[in-house]
């Protein structure tokens, strides 16, 4: 598990044969958990300036591999006990998002991303979004795109204020949003208030 909070913009030595290797200052231990803008990957070498990650097929079908060059966010997987300040997140990317207009908001800027069809339905206004690995707040969900706003920390401590309009986006939709989906999608007389609760339990 993450929780959005980008730990480090880590510098792309190389990937190739479905192998990415970084260059950075965390040292995770082989095998650890690392999400790489936004996808969980596994450590599977370590070298004194950074490790290497290998990316399976489900993963490299999933992401936008046309940003695994130059630097990536990076966030070690959470502890238990660790506080959180973004959202959980499971590494899991369940849609590629496009960034679609940038707009100057007084201290902040605005990002529109235009999302597939099938992804708006887990999309919320004030809900939660991963956007490569980044917790974020929707301010607002429109026909076919959301609309987020950075503020300037995040653009310091983030790979965003590079962004250019047409960049391919890895995007992980809030995680209570797809399991309640799940649970609902096939009731069509509504939900009896004891599957309410058991619901309400697992979360």
């Amino acid at each position: 598990m993450f929780n959005g909070l980008i730990r480090e913009i880590a510098w792309v030595k190389s990937y190739q044969n479905h192998i990415l290797n970084l260059k950075a200052k965390y040292r995770p231990r082989l095998g650890d958990s690392i999400a790489v803008n936004g996808a969980c990957l596994s450590v599977t070498k370590l070298y004194d300036d950074g490790f290497e990650v290998e990316l399976s097929r489900e993963s490299r079908t999933h992401i936008a591999l046309e940003n695994l060059k130059d630097k990536v966010h990076i966030e070690p997987a959470l502890r238990y006990g660790d506080r959180i300040d973004g959202h959980l997140m499971q590494g899991h990317i369940d849609f590629i998002g496009t960034l679609e207009d940038l707009k100057q908001d007084e201290n902040g800027v605005d990002f529109y991303i235009a999302l597939p069809r099938e992804a708006m339905k887990f999309m919320a206004a004030k809900g939660s979004v991963g956007v490569d690995g980044v917790s974020l707040t929707i301010n607002e969900v429109l026909q076919d795109c959301i609309r987020l706003t950075i503020i300037p920390i995040t653009f310091r401590e983030t790979l965003f204020k590079d962004y250019k309009i047409g960049r391919k986006i890895n995007i992980e939709s809030d995680l209570l949003a797809r399991y309640i989906y799940t649970q609902v999608k096939d009731k069509k007389q509504g939900l009896s208030w004891e599957e309410i609760e058991r619901i309400s339990y697992l979360y």
